[in-house]
């Protein structure tokens, strides 16, 4: 075995606080209730319990309950799951287990422990284990498995399992369970415990399977295969069934199983898979035919030969049978035949004989009785396995030492090191010995690798997995830190005595209870004490024993028992870098190994090391943790240190590192030893504050001059230090590093300490490029710091050992240089860049690249244009993972990995164009981008769209708000106080019309009966007056409910604790004066029988209605709702039809169904059949179609018996049939509506009523089964149905019955002889409505040719006016595309008659000619009215109203005109539906009020359905003219209204609610993002091309009815009051369809600086108004008080309240005041309040330039990124000026501000002086110091003092040029100060020579 690689031994690092630990569950059993629930369990019956081993009664099991047993307690700990809490923060879960109680509790280290979970079974507990279940999904959810966590409770005879969600299952065991059951990737696995009468049972040497898995508390238990590895038969698949192996571990991923060979001794490592397919049919080849007993095993094994495997990996004594030898497992096919069941438990009873106490005794039979031979046994077959394991590796032994080396082991766990290499450890502590065994993936990730094995003394250990390491506790009682199999340091533990010192001199103190050992209860609250004041821990009572594991104490009480001295006796409980010490008092301390890196940069670092620097990190660690070490804070001066000395430096003699240790010392002995400091202080410390590095960059002056001698000798690099030859290579990566630290502002001020090392390194490495790039970042730092060390002593042996990469360049990498470049549009090479390391340099690069550069595949393909990533060979690289994109030009960038948070981290002058891109992507987004991005962009608007909120799911959304005030009464009275007031009251604002809807359409109060009493006239008689004039109302009042189902229409969210209110249906009256009662029950006038059976049924429709279909709706509350009394039973079948129309009646359970449809109640027959049909509308589902069929005896077969099925019931069940078959064009269906138009009366009684119904429902289903179909009816040529319904409707001989029907009607009819004509009055309605929807807007003109009315007045004279206006509204809807909105079509329908003598007849009496002409006018007016439906069309209305005022003029002298007025209202309804046009409003509310006379219950439905229609839904719904939508308004709005309220002969009434199923929303409600109220918006709204017009473009102002959306091209929310929002149709018509079926709500966002339409309809009162004129005016009236008026943005109101509002304490100057206003002004004005930051850091950067306070040039690389974007998108491109975000004058007053001349006292600062001077001038060592006077820069040297960048001349510093620049620039390049006008003294000095930099620092003398 190989040993240990690396060793640190003379090292110690110092554990985290000691805390006692006692597990929580143990408190809780304490008070938990266990024995006395069970004392009360004993007393109920034993039926009532379920007795795990099948006694009758608890008293027995609490009897064999032991005292051992019942305290007996174990507990594991984990870390806690992702999801169970919703704070991100890491906990600790324990499962523990005493008794019958198994605890699962939660705890973190800043919250107590609480109970999660508890559970208590019946027998004591032998184990309890968290394990996942895989549970398979439907395929169409597009997941394959979903994993259910759970806790498996293992007792003697089942396993009880209780998942997350709360399902409990109870699997009984069909054997006794070895020790343990093991949790794996797929389930359970179930070791057998052997038993006496296992050889018994089999042939002799064939054992039976051991080894047993359990994938699914539902599953069978299956055994488990596996396939051993070996020479001979490596492919031979055979069962577990070895005795001697036993499973030691178990692990999910890898998928691995330990099992240890008791005999031979040695550990096998296995996979454990789920079996192939060729097992299982393996598997089921070998089934046998069982004739016997399940006992007989002669029949049960296969007689072949056994096979004996000797490989040397498996054990060379197995005897395994084969798989045909499982038949004795088997399953039975029908365990319910006269033999017993062999389910469950029974058959492994019957099969393995696992002798239980009360096993199955008489269900077997004795093995010597004789099985009677007509006993049935059930035929078995061999049960499947299900997981297979598969032998990836086994120890080696010699014979030798073969018996030495053998030992179970007692621990096994996985653990990898900090390089990712992987071990399984298993702990011999028999030999006290870890084996890790290293192993690997292969390239396919398909199996494991095992390699070599490495031997550990060890007692005891566990893994860490946080930081990669494992505790490893030594013979001696040390605890040691081990990653992998390199030992990384002992581990010393406060509060307690290492055993390795010597102890003879001290007296054991009497033991109490430690006061000093934190517990949960006060941690921290005292400091541990030191190593010589020693106290003991107080133990708890538990003595650990050897080798067990689980404590088997009692623990009822603790005591404190005298120990000499405490000594960690184990190791338990690994959680993260935690771990818990048994000490030998049985007294448990949990303490936390410290990690790698705390700080930021010190992990970055720690990241950036390869394999071969293992050896530093482990150094690191052991200085970084020793006892007593530094605090967090100066980890980076300990990291520089250590990091130096690994390099070679001797950090003691370098001035700069020596002022690192006087913080902390490098020795962690000495650290170990230090006192205590104390309070007081003294004289040293002064002394090294003013030698201190920070009080240097404080001061002004210079501490000293330059050190100008060269490098003493003694500053020499030690050439043998481990990271010497890597110097080059790591100093670049610290480089690249520095460069990441510039790009985020939190982690800038870590640079600066970065710096001073890499200032060293570059100096000594004599990289002058990279040394200037530091001096210039931070010249007031870099000054300080002279010293060089050599490094090339001999040039030829140190030089040589160090590795310079090809990487590392003379020119060093710089990331705002880059950024510059591309700013500039020069050539950019690809930047250097560490994956994992450098994110922020990539994503800043990749963004540029993207939106400056303009390359969109920077982001997408190759990255390598831009970026270039290090050689993995020569620096540590880590994987990384690509984002994904938004394919979207100006948003690319976002798929980068930005969020809003990186970005207020990135400098201002980087982040800008960035913060541009984003600008320009919130003016123009897609609607369909993702959460993310929207939030990225500052849409809220757009991310709240994404979470798909209905209005009535969210609270927060005001649109669901109670009504203004009404009283409660009311509310609950109409059943309209649901209608969202919000938006009605935004569509109409100006009047009060939704209030006189509700007035017109209340059912709910009595109406006032006026009738005057004449003087002749009697009491009794007034009476009778009142009463024929209340029942004349009641007309009216019945009629209403259809009305108010369509107002109503889903706008109410039903509450499920709650049924749905419904309101009454009033029928009495109040008479004015006295407001006495009317009453139609006195019995003074007759009143028509079951007069308000359907307006009750109506009244519950209208209700139903009222659920939107996105409610919490299933099948208790449906039921729940069914009324007591029967008189509601009307209303509850109404509800019912209405849960059908809105979706919800799929939900209710068929059984309920059946049940009432079994009562035989008529009206909830009709209801329920029309609902379900509505709700599976297009479906053909068969459940539904055999429930409809049973209701109607054309589909019922020949010979079923007759059904006394209600007519009206059989008329709802064909409509059914039509609407779930709609448009699917079904064959047989119809061909039987077909023949059942013309189904003759008969046989005797039956069918002789109301068959006008029954033939036009016929023709209405069997034209929506071919609706639309045309002359494409497939497979339907030989029923010639356009023939066959021509026939129906203009007569002629009637055809012969076919198939079933004509035995059924041979019996003549015994009340109407209609002989063999066709009787057409009968069939001719249905059939002209077929005809028109089969062909509807086919415009197919020879069918629409059959429809003409006839062109003489002779043969006119023949057909009803009725059907004529049929035939003209078929005819025109056929014709589709020909109706044409204005007058002049509609009187085109009109026929020209010819003149002949039968027409002057005819004429002479006008009557006829007249209402002829007004029937087909109101068919065409009806055509008009569907063709137009829902797009409010104003010619349309026009001519449809011009149309309405010729009818009410001729009303007077004639009658007919109600049926062709009504229709021609309905028509204007359905044109304007869901507008709540006034016109409309007054002709309804004229005909509500007219009763009496031919104003009948028929009509009053008519013109209550017009208004129902006219405001459909609330003002939110409108009518479709789809297919369907058309069929289901012909059904609705047929023009033969009822004459009574119990009239259905030509119509059934149910079926005007139909009119629902044409409903759609397409009401867009704009609602303000922050208010969250509805609001105004103006919308854009683009019209596809048609032929009618071309792309036409309009606007409106939302909340607005949109047209039908196959007519748009796009729907834009425009500006300017609200951010803009563009939806393309083409691609997005999903969307706005799913926002318009989420109530219409469409979320927009006022931009700042605006005000609502609703507060500023004109836009007078905007910020941006006071502009128009002079856009300085705009902020000279600007008032920061008023700014939360403009803007919601929290930054923005409390940016204005804090710092541009005058006080009392004010420290600012008034101009500063003026500035954060004008800043303020732009930041709400342009939308931007991200770039207040900007505008700040812009003017401190300047401010600061000003007064000469830089102490870096960060500031001004900034400044110069921004002045260079500003160039780049305003001066070269005027049309981008817009798009920018610095458009203000902002930038020019900031730039004239720095191009006021240097300051005379700014020649004093040598800190300016280094920024301004000369780029790039090349200073020579001869020259000599020189002296110079001057006292004020002139005004010429501006234009040359140049940035220290490398351009020549910057706009920001650019002045007026003179006529001495030029002269004053050759004499500054040639050295030669001139003199100007007032004297000073400038002393130049000669630079020292590591110093080879380009610039030169200015000294006054």
């Amino acid at each position: 075995m190989s040993e240990v690689v690396y060793e640190e031994t003379a090292t110690m690092i110092a554990a985290g606080e000691l805390q006692s630990f006692v597990p929580f569950g143990r408190e809780h059993c304490r008070n938990h209730p266990n024995a006395f629930n069970l004392q009360l369990r004993e007393l109920q019956p034993a039926s009532e319990l379920w007795s795990s081993d099948g006694a009758a009664g608890l008293v027995g099991s609490l009897q064999e309950v032991s005292l051992q047993e019942r305290e007996r307690e174990c507990w594991q700990l984990r870390k806690g799951c992702k999801g169970d809490k919703e704070e991100d923060v890491e906990f600790v879960e324990e499962l523990y287990t005493a008794g019958n109680v198994v605890v699962w509790s939660q705890g973190s280290r800043t919250q107590a422990s609480n109970v999660y979970k508890a559970f208590t079974v019946d027998s004591p507990v032998q184990q309890a284990i968290w394990c996942n279940f895989a549970v398979p999904q439907n395929k169409k959810d597009g997941k394959k498995e979903e994993v259910e966590q759970t806790v498996c409770i293992i007792q003697s005879s089942c396993v009880n399992v209780h998942t997350v969600t709360g399902k409990d299952f109870i699997s009984p065991l069909p054997f006794q369970v070895r020790d343990n059951v093991w949790a794996t990737t797929f389930g359970l696995l179930l070791e057998r415990k052997n038993t006496g009468s296992d050889a018994q049972l089999g042939p002799p040497g064939e054992a039976l399977p051991t080894l047993f898995s359990m994938l699914h508390p539902l599953d069978e238990i299956a055994p488990v295969v596996c396939k051993p590895a070996g020479l001979f038969d490596g492919s031979r698949v055979q069962y577990a069934s070895d005795s001697t192996m036993k499973i030691v571990f178990s692990c999910s991923q890898p998928s691995i199983v330990v099992s240890y060979d008791t005999v031979q001794g040695i550990h096998t490592v296995w996979a454990l898979r789920k079996v192939t397919h060729d097992v299982s049919s393996h598997t089921h080849k070998h089934t046998y035919s069982v004739t016997g007993s399940p006992l007989h095993y002669s029949a049960l094994h296969s007689h072949q030969s056994r096979i004996v495997t000797s490989s040397p990996g498996l054990h060379s004594r197995v005897h395994s049978p084969s798989i045909s030898n499982m038949a004795a497992l088997s399953r039975a096919h029908s365990p319910g035949m006269a033999a017993p069941s062999f389910s469950g438990a029974a058959r492994f009873n019957a099969s393995f004989q696992s002798l239980s106490p009360r096993g199955h005794h008489g269900l077997l039979p004795s093995p010597n009785s004789t099985v009677n031979d007509t006993m049935l046994v059930p035929e078995m077959e061999p049960i499947i396995p299900d997981l297979c394991m598969e032998q990836l590796w086994s120890e080696t032994v010699t014979a030798g030492c073969h018996r030495e080396m053998s030992g179970q082991a007692s621990k096994v766990f996985l653990t990898s090191d900090v390089c990712e290499n992987r071990y399984l450890c298993f702990l011999v502590e028999s030999h006290q010995q870890l084996r890790c065994v290293k192993f690997i993936e292969s390239n396919d990730s398909s199996q494991l690798i095992f390699a070599s094995v490495t031997s550990i003394c060890a007692k005891d250990a566990e893994p860490l997995q946080n930081i990669d390491a494992m505790l490893i506790l030594e013979a001696c009682g040390s605890l040691v830190l081990y990653t992998g199999i390199t030992r990384v340091s002992k581990v010393f533990v406060p509060g307690l005595l290492s055993p390795t010192f010597s102890m003879t001199n001290h007296i054991p103190h009497i033991s109490t209870p430690v006061e000093n050992v934190s517990t949960p209860a006060n941690t921290g609250s005292r400091h541990l004490q030191r190593l010589d004041e020693v106290v003991m821990p107080s133990p708890v009572s538990e003595m650990r024993g050897l080798t067990i594991k689980h404590h088997e104490g009692s623990f009822m009480e603790d005591y404190t028992f005298q120990q000499p001295m405490p000594f960690i006796h184990a190791l338990r409980d690994p959680v993260c870098n935690r771990v818990t010490l048994e000490l030998n008092s049985g007294t448990m301390m949990r303490i936390s190994i410290p990690e790698i890196a705390t700080s930021e940069l010190g992990e970055i670092h720690t990241r950036s090391q390869t394999h071969k620097y293992f050896c530093v990190l482990v150094k690191w660690y052991n200085i970084y943790n020793a006892p007593g070490g530094p605090s967090a804070h100066a980890e980076w001066n300990l990291f520089v240190t250590c990091f130096m000395t690994l390099m070679g430096y001797n950090t003691e003699r370098l001035t700069w590192t020596r002022n690192l240790h006087f913080e902390v010392p490098l020795s962690p002995v000495i650290a170990a030893k230090k006192a205590r400091p104390s309070d007081g202080g003294s004289d040293e410390d002064w002394d090294y504050l003013l030698g201190s590095h920070y009080h240097r960059q404080m001061t002004f002056w210079p501490v000293s001059g330059p050190i100008d001698s060269p490098s003493s000798p003694s500053l020499k690099l030690d050439s043998s230090a481990p990271l010497f030859p890597h110097i080059p290579a790591l100093f670049y990566v610290l480089h690249l590093l520095y460069q990441e630290l510039q790009l985020d502002e939190l982690q800038r001020a870590r640079a600066s300490s970065l710096v001073c090392l890499l200032q060293q390194l570059a100096r000594d490495l004599q990289l002058d490029g990279y040394l200037d790039q530091y001096w210039r970042d931070y010249p007031s730092l870099i000054s300080d710091f002279t010293e060089s060390c050599l490094i090339d002593q001999g040039k030829t042996s140190k030089i040589g050992q160090m590795q310079r990469p090809s990487f590392l360049r003379p020119e060093p990498p710089c990331v705002f240089s880059w950024l510059s470049s591309c700013l500039r549009g020069e050539e950019i090479p690809p930047f250097p860049y560490l994956p994992g390391i450098c994110q922020r340099t990539r994503l800043l690069v990749l963004s540029y690249a993207l939106y400056i550069a303009g390359d969109e595949t920077a982001t997408s393909t190759d990255v390598s244009k831009y970026l270039v990533k290090l050689a993995a060979g020569l620096i540590a690289t880590f994987p990384f993972e690509n984002r994904s994109f938004v394919n979207s030009n100006s948003s690319n960038f976002i798929g980068l990995g930005f969020t809003l948070k990186d970005l207020e981290s990135v400098p201002f002058g980087a982040a800008l164009p960035i913060r541009e891109a984003i600008y320009r992507c919130r003016e123009q987004p897609c609607s369909d981008w993702s959460e993310e991005v929207c939030m990225l962009i500052g849409r809220q608007d757009l991310t709240k769209q994404a979470h798909k909120m209905t209005l009535a799911k969210s609270k927060a959304v005001s649109l669901s708000l109670e009504p203004p005030a009404t009283t409660e009464a009311d509310e609950e009275e109409d059943g309209m106080s649901d209608i969202i007031q919000e938006v009605t009251g935004l569509i109409w604002s100006q009047d009060l019309r939704v209030h006189e809807v509700r007035r017109l359409l209340q059912s709910s109060r009595p109406v006032r009966v006026s009738v005057v009493q004449l003087p002749e006239v009697s009491d009794h008689e007034y009476i009778e007056e009142k009463e024929n004039k209340l029942l004349q109302l009641c007309q009216r009042t019945m009629a209403l409910p259809v009305g108010r189902g369509l107002f109503t229409l889903f706008s109410y969210h039903p509450v499920p604790t709650e049924p749905l209110p419904v309101p009454k249906l009033n029928l009495t009256g109040r008479a004015p004066p006295r407001n006495t009662m009317v009453d139609l029950n006195s019995g003074n006038i007759d009143v028509p029988p079951n007069m308000t059976g359907w307006p009750s049924f109506h009244n519950g429709v209208a209700a139903g209605l009222k659920i939107a279909p996105a409610s919490q709706v299933d099948s208790a509350w449906i039921a729940y709702n069914k009324p007591k009394s029967p008189e509601l039973a009307n209303e509850y079948a109404g509800f019912l039809m209405a849960l059908g129309l809105n979706g919800h009646l799929t939900k209710l359970a068929t059984l309920n169904i059946h049940d009432y449809l079994t009562k035989g109640h008529e009206m909830t027959s009709i209801g329920l059949l029309l609902g379900v049909s509505s709700a599976k509308l297009g479906s053909m589902d068969m459940s539904i179609t055999r429930l409809l069929s049973i209701h109607i005896p054309a589909l019922l077969p020949p010979t079923s018996t007759e059904l006394d099925v209600p007519h009206n019931v059989q008329v709802a069940a064909v409509i059914g049939i039509g609407l779930v078959y709609q448009g699917t064009g079904h064959r047989h269906n119809a061909e039987v509506l077909l023949s059942e138009i013309g189904r003759p009366p008969g046989p005797e009684m039956e069918y002789c009523t109301d068959r006008e119904s029954y033939s036009l429902a016929a023709g209405l289903a069997l034209g929506m089964v071919c609706l639309g179909h045309g002359s494409n009816l497939i497979g339907m040529t030989d029923l010639n149905v356009p023939e066959q319904l021509y026939q129906y409707m203009v007569g002629g001989h009637r055809r012969a019955q076919a198939g079933a029907n004509r035995e059924r009607h041979k019996s003549p009819s015994y009340q109407i002889k209609e002989g063999d004509t066709i009787n057409v009055d009968v069939t001719c309605p249905g059939a002209t409505l077929a005809l028109a929807m089969i062909y509807l807007k086919t415009n197919n003109r020879s069918i629409a040719d059959w429809l003409k009315p006839p062109d003489t007045w002779f043969l006119l004279d023949f057909i009803k006016p009725e059907f004529l206006l049929l035939r003209t509204l078929a005819r025109c809807i056929i014709m589709w595309d020909e109706i044409l909105p204005n007058t002049e079509w509609v009187k085109s329908n009109i026929p020209q008659v010819r003149n002949d003598i039968y027409t002057l007849l005819i004429l002479s009496c006008n009557l006829f000619v007249r209402q002829a002409q007004d029937y087909i006018t109101a068919g065409a007016c009806m055509a008009l009215g569907l063709r137009f439906a829902g797009s409010a069309n104003s010619d349309a209305f026009d001519c449809l109203y011009e149309f309405a005022r010729t009818f009410m003029k001729i009303m007077s002298f004639a009658e007919w005109p109600y049926t062709g007025l009504s229709m021609i209202l309905l028509a204007m309804a359905m044109v304007m539906s869901g507008t709540g046009n006034l016109k409309v409003l007054q002709l309804c509310r004229f005909f509500h009020k007219r009763t009496g006379g031919e104003m009948n219950y028929g009509f009053h439905m008519a013109h209550h359905m017009a208004l129902g229609l006219l405001f459909l839904g609330g003002g939110r719904y409108t009518l479709s003219t789809s297919n369907s939508a058309i069929a289901a308004l012909l059904c609705a709005l047929y023009p033969h209204f009822p004459a009574h309220s119990t009239d259905n002969r030509y119509h059934l009434q149910a079926l005007r609610h139909l009119a629902v199923l044409a409903a759609e929303p397409r009401l867009l409600v704009p609602v303000d993002v922050d208010s969250l109220k509805p609001c105004y918006a103006l919308l854009e709204v683009t019209y596809k091309e048609t032929q009618w017009y071309d792309e036409t473009t309009v606007e409106l102002m939302a909340p607005t009815m949109l047209p039908e959306l196959h007519h748009l091209k796009r729907v834009k929310v425009k500006g300017p009051r609200y951010w803009e929002l563009s939806i393309d149709l083409s691609k997005e018509i999903q969307h706005l369809k799913s926002i318009l079926s989420r109530d219409g709500v469409l979320y927009v966002k006022l931009r700042a600086g605006q005000l609502p339409y609703k507060d500023d309809p004109q836009g007078w009162k905007s910020l941006v108004a006071s502009t128009v004129n002079h856009r300085n005016s705009g902020v000279r009236a600007f008032k920061p008080e008023a700014i939360a008026t403009f803007t919601s943005e929290p930054v923005l109101v409390s940016f204005a309240e804090f710092f541009c509002k005058t006080s009392e304490g004010m420290k600012y100057k008034e101009e500063t005041l003026v500035l954060f206003s004008a800043m303020l002004y732009e930041c709400v004005t342009q939308e931007c309040p991200e770039m207040l930051p900007t505008y700040i850091a812009i003017e401190q950067a300047v401010g600061a330039l000003q007064q000469g306070d830089l102490l870096q040039t960060f500031p001004l690389w900034q400044l110069r990124l921004v002045v260079e974007l500003w160039d780049n998108r305003v001066l070269r491109g005027a049309a981008d000026r817009h798009d920018a975000l610095l458009t203000s004058e902002f930038l020019p007053v900031m730039k004239n501000m720095v191009d006021l001349p240097p300051r005379p006292h700014l020649c004093a600062s040598n800190r300016i002086s280094i920024m301004l001077v000369l780029a790039y001038c090349p200073v020579t060592n001869s020259m000599t110091a020189t002296q110079t006077t001057n006292t004020v820069w002139p005004t010429e040297a501006v234009s040359i003092l140049q940035d220290c960048f490398k351009t020549k001349d910057w706009q920001m510093f650019r002045g007026s040029y003179t006529r001495g620049h030029n002269k004053l620039g050759i004499l500054y390049r040639n050295r030669s100060w001139p003199t100007f006008s007032v004297s000073r003294m400038l002393q130049l000095p000669k630079p020292s020579p590591p110093l080879l930099t380009r610039m030169r620092k200015c000294t006054v003398s």
